[in-house]
């Protein structure tokens, strides 16, 4: 299998996370993708014509995205306890979690642009409205957090991590740990995982 990947991308490391906790990590390879939203790769685009991170190319040539779609199927390509629970309601909660995770991602990624833009050209209405969106995703993770504690390890968990981790990367000013004992205490278990050492993002060209 081989991995379109940036070693910054939030989404590429929710999926090199999930092959390190399903034992597929040597299975993968990784190739350096460059992409950006005004200028599509042209390459890429034969296989993703989204021309997104992270897309994944199967040995018979079939390409999968987006990151929880790859997710998933590395999930079933293995014999160990599930990311996606396969019952309900765990699986609906794991879900239901990393979608607020891929939400808190999705609204980093656009703040984020915003904030590379001329001082002059960015919107202050909607850099608010985004630190809004975050500081309240945090709030609301911190009453959940002995909740994620006590749960067995899943692409929930991974997802939450993963954007609590992005804060720190892009936005360390908003120092989302004060006034958050407890999700604090959760991200450092989560962050004491092998697979989340072994993707920590490096802001390369």
């Amino acid at each position: 299998m081989l991995l379109h990947w940036s070693p910054r991308s939030p989404y590429v490391r929710k999926v090199l996370i999930t092959a390190h906790e399903t034992g597929l990590a040597d299975r993968i390879e990784t190739v350096r993708t460059v992409v950006a939203s005004s200028e599509p790769n042209v390459e890429l685009m034969k296989e993703n014509p989204q021309s997104r991170l992270p897309t994944l190319r199967l040995a018979d040539g079939t390409a999968i995205y987006d990151s929880v779609v790859i997710c998933e199927y590395l999930d079933s390509l293995h014999n160990g306890a599930k990311l996606f629970p396969p019952g309900w309601p765990e699986r609906l909660v794991a879900l239901r979690r990393h979608a607020l995770g891929d939400g808190m991602l999705d609204t980093m990624l656009m703040w984020r642009a915003e904030v590379l833009r001329p001082p002059a050209n960015q919107s202050i209405k909607h850099t608010q409205a985004w630190r809004l969106k975050t500081n309240i995703s945090v709030d609301m993770l911190e009453e959940e957090a002995e909740a994620l504690g006590q749960s067995p390890f899943s692409i929930g968990h991974i997802g939450i991590g993963v954007a609590l981790g992005y804060i720190d990367f892009r936005f360390p000013e908003l120092a989302w740990r004060n006034g958050h004992p407890r999700l604090t205490k959760w991200y450092e278990m989560f962050s004491a995982r092998p697979s989340v050492r072994a993707t920590e993002p490096v802001d390369e060209p």
